[in-house]
């Protein structure tokens, strides 16, 4: 039986105008499987069964932390079950050795490979915290793979429904919605990589109910492989060192704070006037030309989503909050006039 996040691919490829052959070739599974599923109006959920306790349950912490620990060198189950007898288990080497398999981390491999994707097939999108005053903000991009023109969001938190309600905003900025997303391992887009077996992935349900509901298809990238997604992070850098710091330190050294409004006011400004204008140095194009062949790819939008599971969204960011209080020092607190006074005239 496939799990939900297969049977959610398999009718969203259709949506996309794929044939059943082409869902074949593209996913392994037989157009038998594909042609249930399809008349299926909705996934069949599976029975609970009880989970089933296993003799190294009560070790796997202690083992968890003695491999990571270990790297990068590798100590052979033979030693680790040594220890752990040493400790009370009373199982066998075999058990112990499918849990080492599994949760030790694959070697990186040293060649990246880089890759192009066509006009509306994939977005990348990641994460990013820069310094304000003495909090932090967060900063949500999205980036169109094909064009690389980028949609930039400042926020206060990393949660699952802020990140989804960024989705939303990215999706009607760009008027359309790509093909599939790509991603890091971040816990607003997973709870468990292979948890339904490998490259098999349990998601957060808000956040994939809102995929489902504009019928794009999120991919992660592979464990410590996340330059996968390097155009996206390329701009991060790109955006920080051309946009932020230069607008931080200017208000800071005026005894002022880049607030969350004022930076997407700002950054607003700069991705139409600069960002979207540049010559992008792989396409060796201006990202906003390239959009105009791009946007004719994207998916149209759907109506405005409202959220299925918005009690169920999670935090991802575990820091406590800062405070914005600074002992001693007088901050001045003003409006965006001020700052527009600080800007000398022509600069934008």
């Amino acid at each position: 039986m496939l799990n939900k996040e297969v049977y959610f691919m398999i009718h969203t490829l259709q949506r996309q105008g794929y044939s059943q052959r082409e869902i074949e070739r593209m996913t392994g599974i037989s157009r038998k499987t594909i042609s249930k599923y399809l008349n299926l109006s909705d996934f069949p959920e599976k029975k609970a069964y009880p989970v089933r306790f296993s003799k190294l349950d009560p070790f796997k912490d202690y083992l968890n932390k003695r491999i990571t620990s270990a790297l990068p060198y590798k100590i052979p189950a033979t030693v680790l079950i040594r220890e752990i007898k040493e400790m009370g288990y009373d199982g066998g080497i075999t058990i112990l050795k499918d849990y080492i398999q599994k949760v030790r981390p694959k070697p990186v491999e040293e060649e990246l490979v880089r890759f192009e994707t066509a006009p509306g097939h994939q977005m990348q999108i990641d994460f990013a915290t820069v310094k304000s005053g003495n909090k932090k903000l967060h900063v949500f991009v999205a980036e169109l793979a094909y064009c690389r023109r980028s949609y930039t969001e400042f926020i206060t938190d990393e949660k699952v429904d802020t990140f989804v309600n960024c989705h939303i905003k990215a999706f009607n900025y760009f008027g359309g919605v790509p093909k599939e997303i790509l991603y890091d391992n971040a816990k607003a887009v997973v709870i468990q990589r292979d948890f339904y077996g490998t490259g098999s992935h349990k998601f957060q349900d808000m956040f994939f109910d809102m995929c489902r509901h504009y019928g794009t298809i999120p991919r992660l990238c592979k464990p410590y492989r996340a330059k996968t997604k390097g155009k996206v992070e390329r701009f991060i850098n790109y955006m920080k060192h051309s946009f932020y710091y230069p607008e931080y330190t200017k208000l800071r050294m005026n005894g002022l704070i880049m607030d969350m409004d004022t930076a997407n006011i700002r950054v607003t400004h700069w991705n139409e006037e600069i960002a979207d204008q540049r010559i992008h140095g792989t396409t060796g194009k201006k990202p906003i030309d390239m959009f105009q062949e791009e946007k004719e790819h994207l998916m149209p939008l759907a109506a405005p989503y409202t959220g299925t599971y918005p009690a169920r969204a999670t935090t991802i960011a575990e820091e406590p909050e800062i405070s914005l209080e600074v002992p001693e020092i007088d901050v001045q607190s003003s409006s965006l006039d001020m700052y527009d006074s600080l800007i000398p005239t022509g600069a934008l």
